[in-house]
C-alpha cells in the first residue's frame, strides 16, 4: 500500500468524521501501523498540500492537515463509487459519450478517459465511450472549464439483448474482472468468521481493514456496474461486493475504536 494511498484512505474511512483535520503527530503514529517512517509522512503530507488536496495549520508548535473542497469532492464521489450499486431494473437504453480533444491536449485526453473508466464508461469504439447508466451530466460537469474538448451525447437502444450483450462484451474485460474479483473472495471469504467472532481488535482491525478497502478500492475503476441481463454467467462481483461491505462494517468499531485512541474521539460514519 503506497503511503498517499494510505493518506487519502485514512481520510476517507476515518479522518473525514472527526473534522476532516489531523495533527501531524497523530498522522505519523496511524501510517506507523504500516510501518511508514515518519520522514515519508512529513514528505507526503507536505507534496498532497502543495498539490492542493491539503491545507495545513498551525496550533501552537503542532502542525494540523485538513482537507480541502476539492478532497472532500473526490473522497464523496469514491465513497459512492466504492459503496454503492446501481438498483432497479436497466431500461434497456444506452449512454453514448463521443468526444474531440486536440492533438496538443494529450494530458486532457488522458484525463478525460480515466473520468469516464472512473465513472462507468466502457470503451466500444475509438473516442466512443458508452454506459448502460446515465453519468454524461457528470462529464459534461467535470470538463466545463476545458473549453478543447468537445463532447457530443446519445442516448440509443441496440438491436436486442444479443446485440447488447455483444456491447458490453467488446466494452469491457469481464472475464478477466470475474477472475479477480473470484480471488478476492477466495482471499476474504475464509476471515469472515474470525471477523463475526471479533478475533481482529485495535490496531489489527484498522490494518485488516484498510488491507481489505485497499484491495477493493480499484474494482469500481473497472467495474461498470452492469444490469443482470448484460453479465456473464458466473459473475461474482455482486458477491464480492456483498462482502467487502459485510466484513467492512464487521471491522469497523475496533478500528474506529483505534482511530479515536490515537487522535481523539470523533463520530464514524
Amino acid at each position: 500500500m503506497k503511503p498517499r494511498s494510505l493518506v487519502f484512505d485514512l481520510f476517507g474511512d476515518y479522518l473525514r468524521y472527526r473534522g476532516g483535520e489531523v495533527r501531524l503527530r497523530g498522522l505519523v503514529a496511524l501510517m506507523d501501523c504500516f510501518d511508514i517512517p515518519e520522514s515519508t509522512v512529513r514528505v507526503v503530507a507536505a507534496r498532497m498540500r502543495k498539490e492542493g488536496w491539503l491545507d495545513s495549520s498551525r496550533e501552537g508548535r503542532e502542525t494540523v492537515y485538513a482537507l480541502t473542497d476539492a478532497s472532500w469532492r473526490l473522497l464523496d464521489e469514491g465513497r459512492e463509487r466504492i459503496f454503492g450499486r446501481a438498483r432497479g431494473p436497466w431500461d434497456g437504453q444506452w449512454h453514448m459519450v463521443i468526444y474531440s480533444v486536440p492533438e496538443a491536449d494529450r494530458a486532457l485526453r488522458e484525463q478525460l478517459r480515466k473520468e469516464l473508466s472512473w465513472l462507468g464508461f466502457g470503451l466500444l469504439s475509438a473516442s466512443v465511450w458508452i454506459s448502460p447508466h446515465d453519468r454524461i451530466a457528470q462529464v459534461r460537469e467535470s470538463f466545463a472549464d476545458h473549453p478543447s474538448v468537445r463532447i457530443d451525447a446519445l442516448h440509443a437502444r441496440s438491436e436486442g439483448t444479443a446485440a447488447d450483450r455483444d456491447m458490453a462484451t467488446r466494452s469491457w474485460d469481464l472475464t478477466a474482472l470475474n477472475k479477480e474479483y473470484g480471488e478476492l473472495l477466495d482471499r476474504y471469504r475464509p476471515r469472515l468468521a474470525g471477523y463475526r467472532a471479533g478475533e481482529m481488535r485495535g490496531r489489527d482491525a484498522l490494518v485488516e481493514r484498510m488491507r481489505l478497502v485497499h484491495d477493493y478500492r480499484m474494482f469500481p475503476f473497472r467495474d461498470p456496474d452492469l444490469p443482470p441481463e448484460l453479465l456473464p454467467e458466473g459473475w461474482v462481483g455482486r458477491q464480492a461486493h456483498e462482502l467487502f461491505l459485510e466484513a467492512h462494517g464487521l471491522l469497523r468499531v475496533e478500528a474506529e475504536a483505534y482511530v479515536d485512541e490515537v487522535v481523539g474521539g470523533g463520530t464514524g460514519a
